[in-house]
């Protein structure tokens, strides 16, 4: 496995000699303050990959689909990739939610594939922030073995893929990710280290919270911004709503 962030300095250069690209200074505000928020208030840092985990019914593929419409309604290009659900399915929540910003969207489970894919929309539109979400990491193939067969290293080596393909390109990646009937996230621990950001989609099941049946968002790391960001959320027919946020 090959985690592409070297930029060929020598070693030993001095730090204050390392020039850090413009790109990555700027952030791609998401439009959405429960997003923003969660990544520290400013937005999301090009070339990041984030792992975003939630359980059945969380409304994980929801809150990804009013991403895409408000960040494609912010003049990003925006790539919609599922690989579990059908694209009839898709078509249908966003009919629920009322979505009115078309974005583009694909249903290819072959990593490389995927990624070639992006590539010639992103040269397509080269001034335009590129943000690909990708539903779910458990349904994509790496390739390694061939199309329809995979093992279990399969989920490592295509996060690892869409990680490189993030460093090269400056591009952000949310790849979503599945958790187990216990709660637990249904992958190995090395997947979280592999990526730059974590958040979490929950319900809260505390009867004695004041928000107990509500969503809860957080971010459980973030490579480049504070982690522990809460919001509380309400989920309706039309799609979420802030209720609360717990500062880090």
């Amino acid at each position: 496995m090959k985690l592409n962030t070297k930029n060929g300095f020598d070693f030993g250069i001095n730090l204050l000699d390392v020039e850090v690209p413009a790109a990555l200074r700027v952030k791609v505000k998401t439009g959405l303050d429960y997003i923003d928020g969660a990544f520290g208030g400013r937005g999301i840092t090009p070339s990041s990959a984030v792992m975003f985990t939630g359980g059945p019914g969380a409304g994980k593929t929801t809150m990804m689909l009013q991403l895409c419409e408000s960040l494609a309604g912010l003049g990003n290009t925006v790539v919609f990739n599922t690989a579990e659900e059908s694209l009839f399915q898709v078509k249908m929540v966003a009919e629920r939610l009322k979505l009115t910003t078309g974005f583009a969207v694909g249903e290819e489970d072959m990593v490389p594939a995927l990624l070639e894919k992006c590539e010639t929309l992103r040269a397509a539109n080269p001034d335009k922030p590129f943000i690909l979400v990708v539903d779910s990491l458990q349904a994509v193939n790496d390739g390694k073995w061939g199309k329809g067969q995979t093992n279990g290293k399969s989920p490592e080596r295509a996060l690892a893929q869409i990680t490189d393909w993030c460093k090269e390109t400056n591009s952000i990646a949310i790849v979503i990710g599945q958790v187990g009937k216990d709660g637990k996230f249904s992958g190995k621990n090395v997947l979280k280290h592999m990526v730059d950001a974590f958040i979490e989609l929950t319900v809260d099941d505390d009867i004695r919270s004041e928000y107990y049946g509500v969503r809860v968002l957080e971010t459980t790391k973030n490579r480049f911004g504070g982690a522990g960001h809460k919001f509380y959320m309400d989920l309706r027919k039309t799609g979420f709503r802030t209720l609360a946020k717990v500062a880090a």
